[in-house]
């Protein structure tokens, strides 16, 4: 019961962010959904995968976390918890410094800022590394096979997004501003020498 409570509280927490930050950029009249909007051929389809991805790694882990399908040891399972807590916070400090610049999906029409400061000095992409920390504890904590591949395909969903869509989108928009500092920290954590 209590990695059930832990696991519930990781994703409410998680995705209690998401829908707070969404529903306040709404009330200040920007979308906050930008997925597959304004966009053809691949970076559509891929944002648009990458979303039903996400809700089918959200759906596998409720169900798993339901059931409580667990397996492992409790000091792994720990090790999970705190893999998902972690990830929670790299999220939600994420999403706090990106202020109205954060976006689900690349804004192709609305205007946002090139956000380098405070953890996004650490790492080009926090929230996705928040994602897939939550879809790796989360997974150990309750471990079951549909589970895992969905969380695998939601990671690499999210990558492809971050490859092939938005890498290109900040570079055309910020152009070298955006190559000096993909030039300094990695995409997913660390800065370069």
């Amino acid at each position: 019961m209590r990695f059930q409570i832990t696991g519930m509280g990781i994703l409410l927490l998680f995705y209690g962010c998401y829908i707070a930050k969404a529903a306040r950029q709404r009330g200040r009249g920007i979308r906050t959904d930008q997925t597959g909007k304004g966009k053809t051929g691949s970076a559509k389809a891929i944002e648009l995968t990458m979303k039903a991805a996400a809700y089918m790694a959200l759906a596998a882990e409720a169900v798993s976390i339901a059931l409580n399908t667990g397996s492992f040891p409790i000091a792994v399972r720990i090790a999970g918890a705190f893999i998902g807590v972690v990830g929670t916070a790299v999220f939600i400090v994420s999403v706090l410094t990106m202020q109205d610049s954060w976006r689900a999906g690349v804004p192709k029409t609305e205007e946002t800022k090139l956000v380098t400061g405070g953890i996004y000095q650490l790492s080009r992409n926090p929230a996705f590394l928040g994602f897939d920390l939550v879809y790796i504890g989360i997974a150990v904590m309750f471990f079951n096979w549909v589970l895992l591949l969905a969380s695998i395909f939601a990671a690499a969903m999210l990558h492809l997004q971050i490859v092939n869509v938005e890498e290109r989108f900040l570079a055309e928009a910020f152009g070298e501003e955006y190559l000096k500092y993909s030039g300094k920290v990695r995409r997913y954590l660390g800065r370069k020498r």
